[in-house]
């Protein structure tokens, strides 16, 4: 994809839906009895593979033009797959499906792309075994294929050595199958979606500051949902409103959790000028639309317990930085190095690439800022995020960009490219 300079972007945005909670909605509504009905579901790639990955479960799941319906189950409702569960290339469905096979009656494997099958499982494999699951890492490696023997499982309190989302679902979900309660405590409090539908759909769930506790065995009901917009989606336009000149953009539909809403508290403590509207709840979420205008952009320091609530949003915080007057440091972001790519050296090497001074540490980044980008050959590193935070930078920047691999933005956010470029001037 080439990317010319822009001066001005104005108008109207209605972003996908939240990948976080598409896949919830798709997972709890398998385990539970009866119809799920879900609105603005994200048909990005990652999503796409729990579809998969439950109908090969023996789930009856129907895509419709505007909505999803889900013919759950019960929880003890999955059938044995007759083939390998295959989750692409998203995180969130390996490591979350894991604590719900974990508890079932029958054996699965459960593999991905060439990325999951380099990202670290043990974080979900220990934890599951202390709960008596039958887990192992088909390579040894502590990644995927995972093998995966269902059985009874014990209930634990696990003091969780991250503040991941994905690893407290994983337990949590194993959870609902075990003999007694289960407790997780992390570091740092992560995006809490899993707690706030699981309550929803009628399990039982109790939070208690850096731990949240579910009782097993619930009787799960099918629900209506309505998706809201995903924050991390946003993050894009929020910054390219900021940093290009002339641009305002109004983003519609934004949920704004206080678990997920990182990146609004560091864009304003940057100088960001945005405006809330429309606030109100959907589907226990709370959301509003957002408009954002361009603005002088300052550094700032980010870390500690903000960063689990914005680690999707920090490659595009880098690039905001990198427009920005003064130096900015991230930091206590050693999970960047274990996404879709390593992406303390893909923010690094690419806007070392365009002309910023940029050094990387062991946990982020120090940036300073208020230097002229120049276009060049950006690489994506088939990681999504790293495309579209690197379209924003390259169109603020002097002269053409190529992103290298651009279709990657279909695992999150398919019409990207067209939304973007519809608000140039």
């Amino acid at each position: 994809m080439m990317i010319k300079p822009v001066t001005s972007l104005k108008g109207e945005i209605n972003i996908p839906g939240d990948k976080s909670i598409s896949h919830r909605a798709v997972m709890f509504g398998s385990i539970s009895d009866g119809l799920t009905e879900v609105t603005n579901f994200l048909e990005g790639a990652d999503c796409l593979s729990t579809i998969s990955c439950f109908q090969s479960l023996g789930i009856p799941i129907q895509k419709n033009r505007d909505t999803i319906l889900i013919h759950g189950k019960g929880l003890h409702g999955l059938s044995a797959p007759l083939q390998v569960l295959d989750a692409g290339n998203s995180g969130t469905t390996t490591r979350l499906i894991s604590g719900i096979l974990a508890g079932q009656s029958f054996e699965s494997t459960l593999t991905g792309d060439a990325s999951i099958q380099k990202r670290p499982m043990k974080r979900i494999i220990e934890p599951l075994t202390l709960m008596d699951a039958n887990i192992t890492s088909m390579n040894g490696n502590g990644c995927a294929p995972l093998h995966i023997a269902g059985k009874s499982l014990k209930g634990i309190h696990y003091i969780s050595p991250v503040a991941s989302a994905q690893v407290k679902s994983c337990v949590l979900l194993a959870g609902l199958y075990a003999d007694s309660a289960t407790s997780v405590t992390e570091p740092a409090l992560s995006r809490n979606h899993t707690e706030l539908m699981l309550s929803s759909f009628g399990a039982k769930i109790e939070t208690n500051h850096l731990t949240a506790t579910i009782h097993p065995n619930p009787v799960l009901k099918g629900q209506k949902i309505e998706i809201p917009g995903d924050i991390s989606s946003a993050a894009y336009f929020i910054a390219a409103a900021c940093l290009i000149p002339n641009s305002e953009i109004r983003i519609k539909n934004v949920g704004i959790n206080p678990s997920r809403d990182g990146i609004l508290k560091v864009a304003q403590a940057m100088g960001a000028s945005i405006q809330y509207q429309n606030p109100r709840i959907s589907s226990g979420e709370k959301v509003c639309d957002l408009l954002v205008s361009s603005c002088s952009l300052h550094g700032t320091i980010i870390e500690g317990d903000i960063i689990p609530t914005l680690i999707d949003e920090l490659p595009i915080i880098a690039v905001m930085a990198a427009f920005a007057t003064g130096t900015t440091i991230i930091k206590d972001a050693e999970e960047l190095k274990v996404k879709e790519s390593n992406r303390i050296e893909s923010v690094t090497n690419n806007l070392k690439a365009m002309g910023c001074d940029i050094t990387a540490t062991d946990d982020g980044f120090i940036i300073v800022g208020g230097h002229q980008l120049h276009g060049t050959v950006l690489d994506s590193h088939q990681d999504h995020r790293i495309a579209m935070s690197f379209t924003i930078a390259a169109m603020g920047s002097t002269g053409t960009s190529e992103i290298l691999n651009s279709e990657c933005v279909n695992i999150s956010y398919p019409t990207f490219y067209h939304d973007i470029f519809s608000l140039s001037k």
